[in-house]
């Protein structure tokens, strides 16, 4: 087959076009939500710590972030989770999702909805209730692990 600049166009667009269906797939896909899979997710401050798994699911016409877990705290000051979004690339501030003054543990359960493939979001356990100005790493709510099957030919 002769591939002529009409045909280069049209076929490298089909290629493209391909390439992005794929990837949304591969996105959607690699949320495990379809599958019922969780993704699990951790980080810690000081005596907190916090952790549970995350997925997508249906919310309506879009889809929903979901991330459970909890806050557990040895010690006997106050900690609090934090959760930073970013949507079509404007970062908001973060606010406060959780708090657990003392020992003991509270449930962290965060819904973004709608949730979309140009959302980004930041997790990280802060001491106090008030700011972000004594915390631990941030991790990532939105970074989902790929799967890629072998296939044979």
């Amino acid at each position: 087959m002769e591939f002529t600049p009409t045909k280069r166009v049209l076929s490298t667009a089909a290629v493209v076009a391909a390439a992005l269906a794929a990837s949304a797939g591969l996105a959607t896909a690699g949320t495990a939500s379809a599958a019922g899979a969780a993704v699990p997710w951790s980080t810690t401050y000081g005596t907190a710590d916090a952790s549970g798994t995350r997925w997508t699911e249906p919310s309506g016409t879009s889809t929903a972030l979901v991330v459970k877990g909890e806050l557990r705290n040895t010690g006997t000051a106050c900690y609090s989770v934090w959760v930073q979004w970013t949507n079509d690339f404007i970062s908001y501030p973060y606010q406060k999702s959780t708090t657990q003054c003392g020992a003991g543990v509270t449930p962290v359960d965060i819904r973004l909805s709608p949730y979309k493939l140009t959302t980004n979001g930041h997790l990280k356990v802060c001491k106090g209730t008030a700011d972000t100005s004594a915390c631990g790493s941030e991790i990532s709510l939105t970074t989902w692990p790929i799967t890629i099957a072998a296939t044979s030919r």
